[in-house]
């Protein structure tokens, strides 16, 4: 099993992007998520209620 964790970051544009590592600078996030899978679902659900912009 992989040791890495996934993180959803909301860039400044709105959209939001998947990343491996947790982000440097005071952006809003999600995670961390067990697999990259498990966080492109997440993103689908907060591209639903809103808090992202679909790609």
């Amino acid at each position: 099993m992989s040791e890495s964790q996934w993180y959803i970051v909301k860039q400044a544009d709105g959209h939001c992007a998947i990343v491996p590592t947790p982000p440097a600078e005071k952006a809003e996030k999600w995670g961390p998520f067990e697999s990259q899978g498990e966080a492109i679902a997440r993103r689908v659900g907060l591209i639903r209620s809103g808090k992202c912009l679909p790609v």
